[in-house]
Formats: C-alpha cells, structure tokens, sequence
C-alpha cells in the first residue's frame, strides 16, 4: 500500500482558524512535521492529527488516510477512538453529578453498592475510583465477569494486593461511570450523549457513532496483521475506552479546561475539580484522571510517568492538600488495539494539543514528539 510521504503530508494539513496569519500556520505544519516524522515513519501510523489551541486559536496539521482500503485522507472532523482519554469524559461526568448533589465523590463506594457493604472494595471512595487509589485493583475486569453483576460479585471476595497504592485500572473508573449514570437515571451512553456532550458544546463526540458520523469514523490497524480493525465491546467498555471524537472537537474540550469558552457555572466548576491534584506520586500528581508535572517538566520524567512499568505496576502515592502555586502540565494517553491518542495542555501558556492517530504506537514516542513540539511552539 502506497504511503504518504511528510511532503504530501504538508500539502494536505488542515483548514485552520482564519484570524491566523499565513506564515504562523506555515511555521506551525513545519515544527508539527518535524516533531512527528520520525514516530510516524517508525510505526508505520497510517494517519495523525495533531491540533493545537494557543490563546483559543486552533491550529491543525494532518497527515495520512483514515481508511487505507478507502483511500480517506484525515480531517479535523475523522473520528478516533479515544481509548483511555475517554476516562476525562467519566469523571467531568462524574464531577458535574457531584456539583448537582446527585452523588458524593466522598462517599464510600458501598453508598451506591449495597452489595459491596463491609467490603474493601465498598470502602474506597468514588474520588479512590477516579483517581486510581484502590490499591491494586487489575487493569481490565476480570474474564470470568460477563456483565457488571458479575464483577460486583468478583469484586466481594477482592483484596487489595497494596493498600493505599495507585493501581491504574479501568475496573475503578469504569465503576465510577456506572454509579454516576445510575445516580442520574440514565445509562452512561445516555448520560454523555444526551448530557454531558451536549453542555461540553461537543458535537461530534460519541460513544455510538451515528449513522450521520459514521463515514468519519476512521479504521485502526493491527500492529501485528496492519489489518483494519475498530474497538471490541467488553465490560464496562463506554465508561472506561469507548469514546470516540475528532481533533475539532477535543480543541473546543480543551478550551473549556483552560477556561476559554462559554459554557455554564456548573460544568466549569466540575471541569476545574478535575484538575485539581488528590494524590502524590514520585513522578506526577495525580488528580481526576489528569496527571499533573510540574512545567518545565524534563522530557524523560514525562516519558516515565506515561511508561507502561510505571502504569501497569501499582505505584506509592500519598494524599495532598493542593498542588503547589506553581505551572504545570496535565497530560492523559489513550490506547485501543488500533489507536493511540495524547492530549496535554499547559494552563500558563494558555495552550493545549492533541495527537490522534490510527495505530497504537508506543507512549514514549507519543510523549517525545509532543513534548518537542510543545517546546517549539512556545520558543517562537
């Protein structure tokens, strides 16, 4: 199959915002180019979008197809799969039924799980669940746990292997998804689509695609087989990897966390509680799913705090009053079988990008080119 070269890949960046000088998108698909050459020649990625957004103007750059069968080159609005970067949707979700009284991150999880009462699984809190604090909780429900019911009852005779770690799971967060939509009266699909979405003013953020959307739904590619393939159904997958969106539509996301955009009172405050720092690792603060370092962070501690030893192996973490008064970066990854995203945004400066491509390449190749290009931006 016939690849595209970084030339072609130049001619094909996107529209961008038209306030934005000639020369500043230019210098933009340059340092973009340069930053993500290498990755995409190593990984063979069959197409990434990178968008940027600097004091609310949005910058994109594209390369590559969405569907190699169908020749469909990238856009702004070709859907990916978000894998784990869905989980910033689950507890914003989270947050804004807080702020509505309609659950307490506070409370114990036995509170909306009767089952669970007097268990160590009850006993941790809904904010242990949307920050990775369950001391030892696996990554992915366990196989013989077909339906939700049955994780409830996988998770009466749990224990936790290191009380008090950090232990990276989607069984924690994707509990957390369906006590809130619970709580709400609605499933989580609805709660996001019918909900949330909507009041984010996301208009092509889905866990269902449409009918409408789904030509802009790109396909992944098998690292092994590079055969096309889409995210498989599983326990708890919405509330945990299901998301799908475009970079149009994750900008106007990440403008409303760097608190540019019009939307109300309640989803700002729930957006704000996201961000703010629970637990303290030797690498990063963690808070609502956002990983919080410091900025300037040196490039390696970030590749090391987004490492899968550091991920897939629980991890010491204390609780703490605040994050310190100083700047910092929140970054989230997200995989599926056939997708690999990055998102990051440094409040300070005011900026915040995206990086969604159609194959799951490694996070240290994510994270060094976006730190890079980062660094480029903010030199000029």
């Amino acid at each position: 199959m016939k690849r595209i070269s970084i030339l072609s890949a130049l001619i094909m960046t996107a529209s961008f915002t038209p306030a934005l000088a000639e020369g500043s998108q230019q210098s933009f698909e340059t340092d973009a180019a340069a930053s993500f050459e290498k990755a995409i020649a190593d990984y063979d990625i069959p197409g990434l979008i990178v968008g940027v957004t600097r004091n609310g103007q949005h910058q994109f750059y594209h390369t590559g197809l969405a569907s190699r069968e169908e020749q469909r080159p990238v856009t702004p609005d070709t859907l990916f799969e978000l894998g784990s970067i869905s989980k910033i949707f689950n507890v914003t979700l989270a947050a804004l039924a807080d702020e509505r009284g309609q659950i307490s991150l506070d409370a114990p999880v036995s509170t909306y799980l009767a089952p669970l009462q007097g268990t160590p699984a009850g006993a941790l809190t809904l904010m242990d669940l949307a920050t990775h604090h369950s001391g030892g909780l696996p990554l992915q429900v366990p196989s013989e746990a077909e339906n939700v019911d049955q994780l409830v009852e996988w998770l009466e005779d749990w224990q936790p292997s290191e009380p008090g770690a950090r232990s990276y799971s989607n069984i924690s967060i994707g509990l957390l998804g369906h006590i809130t939509s619970n709580a709400m009266g609605m499933s989580y699909t609805d709660a996001l689509q019918k909900d949330l979405l909507p009041a984010l003013g996301l208009t092509n953020t889905w866990i269902d695609v449409s009918q409408d959307a789904a030509g802009s739904y790109a396909f992944g590619y098998d690292r092994k087989t590079n055969a096309p393939i889409r995210v498989t159904p599983g326990v708890l997958d919405d509330e945990a990897y299901g998301v799908k969106s475009s970079a149009r539509d994750m900008l106007k996301l990440l403008d409303i966390e760097l608190a540019n955009a019009d939307v109300s009172a309640e989803i700002q405050n729930a957006v704000s509680r996201t961000q703010t720092g629970q637990f303290q690792t030797r690498l990063f603060t963690q808070a609502m799913i956002w990983e919080v370092y410091p900025w300037p962070v040196d490039q390696e501690r970030l590749v090391d705090g987004n490492g899968y030893d550091f991920i897939l192996k629980p991890q010491p973490m204390r609780e703490v009053a605040k994050i310190s008064d100083v700047d910092v970066i929140l970054n989230k990854t997200g995989s599926t079988n056939g997708f690999g995203g990055y998102i990051a945004m440094v409040p300070s400066k005011d900026l915040g990008i995206v990086v969604l491509a159609n194959r799951n390449y490694p996070n240290e190749a994510r994270v060094r080119a976006t730190h890079d290009l980062i660094t480029r931006i903010l030199a000029e």
